[in-house]
């Protein structure tokens, strides 16, 4: 105990979380007033929860029905007429398409197979493990009504904070910001989300940028955390409400075009394609970043807490510059190669890498 103790103070030292000359005890919760506590942290962990079974039923209920009203299929029919075979069955499960050519021929002796039609039946059993169209409609449409949910309530919440309108109140008379019970909610809600988003993508249809989505969730999710216990709750909630803007209308793009209605897709992307820039690359490192990285240090002390706060911040820019970059590659590949011409052309172009590369 004696050890964990000293770990704890050593962790929790407030010259490294707060800025000098404050203590824990000057941010304590009081009835009066309502301050961030590092406690409240372990609440995303129950609302994911609750958003995956909640998720479950929307798919099962509303979700997978609209799309098959949508023409879109359960299955894949072409592979609905795989042969059973327990031989390849348990060779397929252990190894999936690793196989090695004497291995299939091993399993041709065991099945009376030439290793031609176990490749070919390997190539089959792989297609009919990918995710149907009709399940990734629904997994879009749950993103697309969480991130309109969260921000629709986010302008609902934010709409008569000061903060919202002059970005300076994140810093005036800092860390001394009480947390409103609306605030406190729209924070649970959204780290909660982006838990349940990164719970949820092992089970997901798989994307090419797998790994780059994982590290922007728990990149987040960090962020939301840290800067919960760093009372940072202010700059914390413009973040969410500018990263769910444009987010609403790429899952709505997605949705579009998993339906077939290309041209309703090509809109809302070129709709998406204008907020994102606008938001991820215009209000995001102009405004957010400004205030945290020049303004800041001009009206709070700087301390350690406060670079790692930034250093995270910087990530998701970097993120965005990253996804920005493939979406005007793209986009000028395609114009170069003479494919597209207009502007609805270029949106459709960037919506199928999007539907390959992003949640």
């Amino acid at each position: 105990m004696t050890i964990l103790r000293s770990f704890l103070d050593w962790f929790w030292n407030p010259d490294v979380w707060l800025p000098p000359g404050i203590g824990w005890n000057d941010i304590k919760p009081t009835e009066k007033i309502k301050y961030c506590d590092y406690g409240d942290l372990l609440y995303p962990i129950p609302a994911a929860l609750c958003l995956i079974c909640v998720r479950f039923i929307v798919e099962k209920t509303i979700l997978i029905p609209w799309g098959q009203c949508l023409g879109l299929k359960k299955s894949h029919k072409t592979f609905a007429s795989l042969p059973h075979n327990e031989e390849l069955e348990n060779a397929y499960r252990k190894s999936r398409s690793k196989l090695s050519y004497k291995e299939m021929e091993v399993l041709a002796k065991k099945t009376d197979m030439e290793v031609r039609q176990i490749e070919r039946w390997i190539r089959r059993r792989l297609a009919k493990d990918k995710h149907t169209t009709l399940t990734k409609f629904s997994e879009c449409g749950w993103r697309w009504i969480c991130y309109t949910a969260s921000f629709g309530v986010g302008l609902y919440v934010m709409w008569d904070k000061p903060w919202f309108w002059d970005i300076n109140h994140c810093w005036y008379d800092f860390p001394h910001h009480g947390v409103p019970d609306d605030v406190w909610w729209y924070y649970v809600f959204g780290a909660g989300f982006y838990l349940s988003l990164l719970i949820t993508q092992a089970f997901d249809a798989k994307r090419k940028d797998f790994w780059q989505m994982f590290v922007h969730h728990l990149t987040t999710i960090s962020l939301m955390g840290f800067s919960w216990v760093c009372n940072f709750i202010r700059i914390g909630t413009l973040i969410l409400i500018i990263h769910d803007c444009a987010d609403v209308f790429l899952e709505a793009a997605k949705m579009c075009k998993y339906a077939k209605y290309d041209k309703l897709g090509d809109v809302i992307f070129a709709v998406f394609t204008l907020l994102w820039i606008g938001t991820r690359l215009g209000v995001y490192p102009l405004y957010v970043l400004n205030s945290t990285l020049i303004e800041a240090p001009k009206i709070v002390p700087m301390f350690p807490a406060y670079y790692i706060f930034n250093s995270m911040l910087i990530i998701l820019l970097v993120l965005h510059t990253f996804w920005t970059y493939y979406i005007l590659k793209v986009a000028v590949k395609a114009i170069v190669s003479g494919k597209v011409i207009h502007l609805k052309q270029i949106s459709l172009y960037n919506l199928k890498f999007f539907s390959k590369t992003k949640n």
